[in-house]
């Protein structure tokens, strides 16, 4: 597969819009996604994210805003844009009476692949997938889940698009499934635009090098897991587990003087330890600190002192909290607004 031209974005969306009468599905959407780059699209249920998706792929128009795939403007010139964008819905239709062989050769000479180059495209996409030496003459009927979701990539991959869309690609998969999909998704790496719509956080996490995370129908947070960590926890985190009572530990926290607070506590375990959680303030490097102190009592028998990266997740809740905050102080500014207006017109 060949890697990609040296022009640095492959998706540019810009002030998309999406109303449905008086209601907004998405309002004022605007990000870049760099060319060979995997970006997961995040927000909770209703947020928007099927829409955008939506939109970008060809497949339903905005109100206003636009998008443009490789340079090429979607409003405008959708047939050509859909030369370089492919897209695999959740639940991908495929054909159950079809061979894997079969279906995506049909497929390639729908997609318009030379024919001369038709055998050895299917060849390539089956090799990538891991579907040649195991799955090429099965039916598709009789396939497992994990096999038919390599099939859908397989496909859409095909005619060699710049930019790929999988909504929720792992869902309903096994472990050793979702690993396989993650190591293809992966390999996609450098050749193409991966965007992956999920809901299981730590996939995105795992494979993504940047997130998007969108919430009522409007961008709150984009960056890599790494600088939004630094944006929405504004604090470090460390795992103890130690033969203490919270009362004891914060005895200790104080007399030595470090910028620390228990966050949570776990119950006494049968051999005595309990699990606590400590707050710091970010980038203060107290590992080692609390190593030092801990050991000083021996009473407290330290077996555990570890720094707690903030997960995605908790990124996650954190921005659509703080959205939903912002939101609700700007209708509370808003009401305030109209009841002076409304006293002023009384008078």
């Amino acid at each position: 597969m060949e890697e990609l031209s040296e022009n640095p974005n492959s998706v540019i969306v810009r002030r998309l819009t999406k109303s449905y009468g008086s209601v907004k599905a998405i309002e004022n959407v605007s990000f870049r996604i760099g060319r060979g780059e995997v970006v997961g699209f995040l927000g909770p249920n209703g947020a928007g994210k099927s829409t955008t998706m939506r939109i970008i792929a060809g497949l339903m128009p905005a109100t206003s805003g636009s998008v443009h795939i490789c340079g090429i403007s979607v409003a405008n010139n959708a047939d050509m844009t859909r030369k370089h964008i492919a897209f695999m819905p959740e639940n991908n239709p495929l054909p159950e009476e079809l061979r894997v062989g079969e279906y995506l050769k049909f497929r390639a000479e729908i997609k318009g692949v030379p024919k001369s180059e038709i055998r050895s495209r299917v060849d390539e996409v089956m090799d990538i997938c891991q579907l040649k030496r195991t799955a090429s003459k099965k039916i598709i009927g009789n396939l497992s889940k994990g096999f038919r979701q390599r099939v859908g990539i397989a496909d859409a991959i095909l005619s060699r698009p710049d930019v790929i869309i999988l909504d929720e690609p792992t869902i309903g998969l096994d472990p050793h499934q979702i690993l396989a999909i993650r190591e293809l998704i992966c390999s996609l790496r450098g050749k193409m635009s991966v965007i992956i719509s999920s809901h299981i956080l730590p996939e995105i996490e795992l494979v993504c090098d940047r997130v998007i995370i969108i919430n009522q129908g409007t961008v709150v947070a984009s960056g890599s897991p790494q600088s939004l960590r630094k944006d929405f926890i504004p604090y470090d985190r460390y795992e103890v587990s130690l033969k203490a009572s919270r009362e004891v530990l914060e005895d200790v926290l104080k007399r030595a003087e470090l910028e620390l607070e228990i966050e949570s506590a776990s119950e006494q375990s049968a051999d005595g330890y309990v699990d606590y959680v400590l707050k710091a303030p970010q980038n203060s490097n107290l590992g080692a600190k609390i190593i030092s102190e801990l050991s000083k009592d021996a009473m407290l028998t330290p077996r555990q002192v570890a720094y707690k990266a903030p997960t995605l997740e908790e990124i996650f809740m954190s921005a659509t909290r703080r959205s939903w905050e912002q939101l609700r102080g700007l209708n509370e500014s808003s009401k305030m607004v109209e009841e002076i207006d409304k006293e002023s017109v009384e008078k």
